[in-house]
């Protein structure tokens, strides 16, 4: 017989939408520095550590988030800021 497969569990955060979203709810819960800005190490050492999502999806969800304007992204690549949530996207606190 083969060797039997391996079933690999669910990654939450594969899809960037939802990846994108945790970020924002991140950033979200951080009090900004000067003009609005969050250390981007703020968000991302929750992400990765707390929540066990991997660099590739930190990477895709912040890459949706900047697409649907929800994070700004300084040029140096050390800050990001949170625009305008639209309506829904932030779970109600």
């Amino acid at each position: 017989m083969g060797t039997p497969m391996k079933h690999t569990e669910q990654r939450p955060y594969a899809d960037p939408e939802a990846a994108a979203r945790k970020l924002v709810e991140l950033a979200a819960s951080i009090t900004p520095v000067q003009d609005g800005r969050i250390y981007i190490e703020r968000i991302n050492a929750p992400f990765l550590f707390n929540l066990k999502a991997s660099g590739p999806e930190f990477g895709a969800g912040l890459r949706y988030a900047i697409e649907q304007g929800w994070l700004e992204l300084h040029e140096s690549g050390t800050f990001v800021r949170l625009m305008a949530p639209s309506k829904g996207l932030l779970p109600r606190q």
